[in-house]
């Protein structure tokens, strides 16, 4: 719900959420030391129990709100950006 809490870290340093947990899993296995992520440090919202009444009869309450995905993907191009300068700056010394 809140793109100010999207993060840049490592992998290996997210927490709370569980497809990182499965991610980390998986780079473990293949040897992979590390990956850059983009993440949210915000709790997630817990979905109603049964019989609650959400005012959306029948619907689903959604992963996420339809503004924060496009937020993290700028920021992930700004560091793909960024990461290619900082290489091209690093061969020109």
């Amino acid at each position: 719900m809140d793109p100010s809490l999207l993060t840049v870290t490592d992998i290996y340093r997210t927490s709370g959420c569980p497809l990182a947990r499965v991610m980390r899993r998986e780079l473990k296995k293949r040897g992979i030391p590390g990956l850059k992520v983009v993440y949210s440090t915000e709790t997630p919202i817990k979905p109603l129990e049964n019989g609650e009444d959400t005012g959306m009869t029948g619907r689903h309450i959604p992963g996420s709100s339809s503004f924060v995905p496009p937020a993290a993907g700028l920021i992930l191009a700004s560091q793909v950006v960024m990461d290619l300068l900082k290489e091209e700056g690093d061969h020109d010394r």
